[in-house]
């Protein structure tokens, strides 16, 4: 038996709050002597957050959260992951569609001495753009991680709490847990888990945002399109030297140059689009810096758990 932090960023999920509850508090209190449930509202626009204040009026062990705008999921967990106080947390999303009685082979997993386990979809319940969009950020990750752990990661994972001690001062408004861990262990696990389709609402999940995170991933914990940039620029470097010796060759055996202008202005179109995206990828970089430079904070609270236990006294 452990204590355990089990952390929800939740969106526009008044349909489920209540039904995850129902389901969630009696998985949890069977493998678990102490735990707590931290709802993070990332600012819904529907009663999400009027369910959150009335189930942890109901049960002491809920602890709600709201941000003060949308930060996204990514920034919501964190804000959860800093506020757990169990020295085990699991995460998970509001959408029911990992049944909660799967937390237990998680922790179970991580009883083995593994310091991050995931739960692995047994089959994923997405449409194909999703399933695609899911894939090219499990390549980004897997890219910015160096494990092949990466390509199986998911939203639902247990991790040790003292992880977070690698990332504690960690402040900028792009956020993914999955690269932070890897700031503190190289100790994962894998096991599979049922993943059953969405039965209320929609996802708030969508494939431009999935295909945002991963450029995010990308650009923010790697220096990977740097790389390929300079790759880029050797690469047509070499194409220059070899048109300048076909131009030279040319001259010397039939003693006339290249001719046309449609050559010319072709060579100068491709060296300028290379040049053009080397210092695309360069500014992105550069602005990311200079966000940095303004100290923009991964979230702000809005409400705490503290000040609504308050308002019910």
């Amino acid at each position: 038996m452990s204590s355990l932090s089990i952390i929800i960023p939740v969106f526009n999920a008044a349909q489920s709050l209540e039904k995850l509850h129902a389901q969630l508090i009696p998985a949890v209190e069977a493998i678990a002597d102490e735990f707590e449930v931290i709802l993070v509202d990332d600012r819904s626009a529907d009663k999400s957050w009027e369910l959150i204040t009335r189930l942890q009026k109901n049960d002491p062990r809920v602890r709600g959260i709201r941000l003060s705008r949308n930060y996204g999921q990514q920034n919501a967990l964190l804000c959860g992951i800093r506020a757990a106080r169990f020295e085990t947390i699991v995460t998970m999303d509001d959408d029911l569609q990992n049944p909660v009685s799967e937390i237990s082979k998680l922790v179970s997993k991580l009883d083995e001495g593994f310091d991050v386990v995931y739960g692995t979809p047994d089959k994923q319940q997405h449409g194909f753009l999703r399933g695609l969009a899911s894939k090219l950020t499990k390549l980004a990750l897997q890219n910015v991680m160096g494990a092949n752990t990466a390509t199986k990661v998911s939203a639902f994972r247990a991790f040790k709490t003292r992880l977070r001690k690698g990332f504690d001062r960690y402040r900028s408004p792009h956020v993914s847990i999955d690269v932070l861990l890897t700031w503190s262990t190289s100790s994962f696990a894998t096991v599979t888990v049922k993943h059953v389709s969405r039965e209320l609402g929609e996802s708030n999940y969508t494939v431009g945002k999935l295909v945002r995170h991963a450029f995010n991933l990308i650009t923010g914990f790697s220096t990977l399109p740097l790389k390929f940039a300079s790759l880029i620029g050797f690469l047509f470097t070499l194409f220059g030297v070899g048109v300048l010796l076909w131009v030279i060759v040319r001259y010397l055996i039939f003693g006339t140059s290249v001719p046309g202008f449609s050559f010319l202005a072709s060579i100068i179109a491709i060296f300028s689009g290379v040049q053009l995206f080397a210092l695309g990828i360069f500014g992105e970089y550069l602005a990311r810096i200079h966000f940095r430079t303004m100290d923009q904070p991964s979230y702000v609270v809005s409400t705490h758990h503290d000040e609504i236990e308050n308002l019910n006294q």
